[in-house]
């Protein structure tokens, strides 16, 4: 029975050993914290499409935690900061200041930086286009709450009707107060910085023209199953053009006992020279895909390139500086880690140092590693012959017992 289990043993080790296909390093980083490592197309076409069996392993082998992060569009708050042409100030009376708006520019507020005071000012906001004739905006308003407990200063954004003046004037009145001290002014604007998709380079597309359906007809073959979230073409001429397009992707099927290829639809665009043939489509994960274009009675369109895109996705990890971590995936037996560090997102910060992976290589499967070998050379036949060998030993072994057993009895 031992041996038994020891055959067993060394059955499950083989099938356990060399499960993760392909392997990548990880770019040593120069400071301790957390890193955000950018996951490549390449490593994502080898691994699952939910990434759930990437796993990584430090230089002494242990695990690493880890959670996936999908980088998102940056929101920047810019201050542009206006020029203050003048200020006047009438003792216990007013404080009039004269602020440039830059020029062919609609505007409906601006933000002041104001020296922290316990004051409430009334305000009336003017405006002109030649510092000499001034027109009424906004009268009799009230600028309080102006002190903060952690700055020497707060922001204070005031609004008014829409105009297109080149110059503001706000006049504050210092009748019963002391005049605030204006540091300066603006105008804050919100900018979404767009995080880039990232190109797909692995495939090859072919483009034929099949003149009798009157479509052009491209095909498309990755080296390995690609995550792919957006398509688009390089089209050179006609100058005017509007042509639907499908992408689908063939699939066989069982039909009365027959097998059938047929063409699944994924998505339908329309190329038109009046925008750019930028398309975003539902995630797919393919190795080979095929487009179409109706031409009709035109000319088929000019094709210098179909790019494929997909979201860039990363993984954050805790990394110490100059230590050497491999990225291993490929088994796709594998379930989603479960880690701590994936309850604590939140505290992590968003915009984090980065770093890549490099050296990926894949292992070749071993059905392609045994087409050329012998029948001896085969793993079928070494375990045929332990299996054989422990039978016989394991026959043997029972057979002595048996013998031994007599033999006591006598």
């Amino acid at each position: 029975m031992k041996l038994t289990k020891f055959i067993l043993l060394l059955f499950f080790a083989n099938l356990s050993f060399g499960q993760y296909q392909t392997t990548g390093k990880i770019k040593p980083v120069s400071e301790k914290g957390f890193h955000e490592i950018v996951l490549s197309p390449e490593i994502r076409s080898y691994s699952k499409q939910d990434l759930s069996d990437i796993r990584l392993f430090d230089s002494k082998g242990n695990e690493v935690p880890y959670f996936i992060q999908t980088p998102k569009n940056n929101r920047l708050n810019t201050f542009t900061e206006y020029t203050i042409i003048s200020k006047t100030v009438t003792p216990k009376k007013s404080t009039s200041i004269i602020i440039a708006i830059p020029s062919a520019k609609n505007h409906n507020q601006i933000s002041l930086f104001i020296a922290n005071s316990d004051a409430e000012k009334r305000y009336t906001v003017s405006g002109s286009d030649d510092q000499t004739e001034w027109f009424g905006i906004s009268n009799s308003q009230i600028l309080d709450d102006l002190s903060s407990a952690s700055e020497t200063s707060v922001i204070k954004t005031i609004s008014y009707p829409l105009n297109t003046y080149r110059y503001l004037k706000i006049d504050f009145d210092d009748q019963k107060t002391l005049p605030v001290n204006l540091l300066k002014a603006g105008n804050f604007t919100n900018q979404i910085h767009q995080r880039p998709l990232q190109e797909i380079t692995s495939g090859k597309s072919t483009v034929t023209e099949n003149h009798s359906t009157k479509e052009t007809q491209i095909h498309v073959l990755f080296d390995a199953p690609q995550i792919i979230n957006q398509i688009s073409f390089e089209i050179t001429k006609p100058t005017y053009y509007s042509r639907k397009a499908v992408l689908y992707k063939k699939e066989k099927r069982q039909l009365k006992r027959k097998s059938i290829e047929i063409e699944d639809e994924i998505a339908t665009f329309e190329l038109n020279s009046d925008v750019k043939s930028i398309f975003t489509i539902s995630e797919i994960f393919e190795k080979e895909l095929f487009i179409k274009i109706e031409n009709n009675d035109n000319q088929p369109l000019s094709i210098l390139k179909v790019k494929f895109n997909q979201n860039p996705v990363s993984i954050v990890a805790e990394l110490n500086s100059n230590e050497n971590y491999i990225l291993k995936t490929g088994n796709k037996s594998m379930t989603a880690p479960e880690y701590d560090l994936s309850s604590f997102k939140s505290s992590i910060a968003s915009n984090l140092p980065q770093t890549f992976i490099y050296d990926i290589q894949q292992k070749t499967p071993l059905k392609n590693q045994t087409k050329n070998k012998s029948f001896w050379q085969q793993s079928w036949f070494m375990w045929l012959c332990i299996l054989l060998g422990g039978t016989t030993i394991l026959f043997f072994t029972t057979s002595l017992v048996k013998d031994l057993k007599k033999k006591n009895e006598q």
